[in-house]
């Protein structure tokens, strides 16, 4: 007799209890291996949770899955000099509080490179894990709600890993928490919430990554010393959107990164916070935000050199009815400068001068940034131009203008 089922009858047996339990488990496997042995497990598919508590090499070529039916972490690393490349694993719990992860690492000088980690809660996540190589891989959450998917890749009291040429796609933050000289390199991090997430973290190194989509690009929170080199930070949109954005924040470099088409560029909260300090912006490419540079209040200790201002709606503006004339403005290219170049040395021959007119009500007034750009008030910036009914603050002077911007395009 033909026996005819209906479709959520077929998902059941599919992915009933009663067939993860058929996948052989994985565990016996590392088991049965000698220490500093390379195992090579035959292609298929697999049953977690393993745990790893000597040096092995494990190279799934790309042909492995680890599945862990939907509980707990798949993969927890409880020792030094272990590897593990070319995995496929998936199917962690999805339990915040137990960091439901695909890899948990407790140890140091590991290697975890070229896997694919898909429908597991966290992806990597180190604690107290030092010397550490995350590289190549490829990394998505569960598809959930962006405040309830867990971290791509986590980094908890963690020092001198290395995360690079890793790929994450809708997971929530990458953190680098309590943790110290961390490089973070040539990553790309697309549809999360914070592409990258420091917090008491102090001289890192963060090079050549691309953020694009994201709420927030980078997020430097307590962490001085931070090096920011050349990174493209694009589309960090949303009430909150930021490119790169500091709260009590010193001693921080961001050089040579673009970061464009963001609701605000660079955020500035009370930094740098630490005295006889100072954060320096050089050779940036500010362009096509809402807001080039914006200080929560007027705050010093900031030098901006040497960048390249376009296209913004705002260049720059300083909430509370401040200014932002106690930071340094030198040498940077503006695209609304309205002077001259007589004697043709690439600096303009007067002051860049930035007032905040009509304009400034949304800067006061919190409620009235949902009117900013509206017709009635850019009459009234228009009017007030012609003929000031009001004495408008000069938010900054740049002395020496370029004439020719030192970054010409998106690169």
């Amino acid at each position: 007799m033909t026996r005819w089922y209906t479709i959520p009858v077929l998902l059941g047996l599919l992915f009933s209890p009663a067939l993860y339990a058929a996948y052989p488990p994985f565990q016996a496997l590392v088991d049965a291996a000698s220490p500093g042995e390379a195992l090579q497990p035959a292609p298929g598919i697999y049953a977690g949770p393993v745990v790893i508590s000597k040096p092995l090499t494990i190279d799934g070529g790309g042909q492995v899955t680890i599945d862990n039916g939907g509980q707990g972490t798949v993969i927890r690393i409880e020792t030094d000099g272990a590897q593990l490349r070319g995995l496929r694993l998936t199917g962690s719990g999805d339990s915040p509080n137990n960091l439901d992860s695909a890899i948990q690492v407790r140890g140091h000088y590991n290697v975890i490179k070229d896997n694919v980690i898909e429908d597991c809660l966290f992806g990597i996540d180190l604690e107290q894990s030092d010397n550490n190589v995350v590289r190549r891989n490829h990394i998505s959450s569960k598809h959930l709600a962006m405040g309830l998917r867990g971290d791509a890749i986590r980094l908890w009291y963690s020092m001198a890993n290395k995360v690079t040429d890793n790929v994450i796609t809708d997971s929530r933050d990458t953190v680098v928490w309590y943790s110290r000289d961390n490089l973070i390199a040539n990553n790309t991090a697309v549809r999360g919430r914070y592409a990258l997430h420091f917090m008491y973290s102090q001289s890192n190194k963060v090079e050549n990554n691309v953020y694009d989509d994201n709420q927030v690009g980078i997020f430097l929170m307590y962490s001085d010393g931070v090096q920011v080199r050349n990174n493209r930070i694009y589309r960090s949109t949303g009430p909150t959107g930021m490119g790169i954005g500091f709260k009590e924040t010193s001693a921080v470099t961001i050089e040579g990164n673009d970061i464009v088409y963001c609701a605000t560029g660079i955020y500035l909260d009370v930094s740098p916070y630490q005295p006889d300090t100072e954060n320096r912006f050089f050779g940036n490419r500010i362009a096509y935000n809402g807001i080039g540079v914006l200080f929560h209040n007027d705050w010093t200790g900031n030098v901006l050199r040497g960048n390249h201002f376009e296209g913004n709606i705002t260049q720059v503006a300083v909430q509370g009815a401040r200014t932002a004339q106690r930071n340094a403005w030198t040498g940077n290219y503006w695209d609304d400068y309205q002077g001259f170049d007589r004697n043709h040395d690439g600096v303009g021959d007067t002051p860049y001068e930035l007032y905040a007119y009509a304009d400034r009500i949304w800067m006061d007034v919190p409620a009235a940034r949902f009117f900013k750009g509206a017709p009635v008030l850019e009459l009234l910036d228009f009017i007030e131009r012609l003929a000031p009914f009001s004495e408008p603050t000069l938010l900054l002077r740049d002395p020496s203008p370029l004439m020719v911007s030192p970054r010409n395009k998106i690169q």
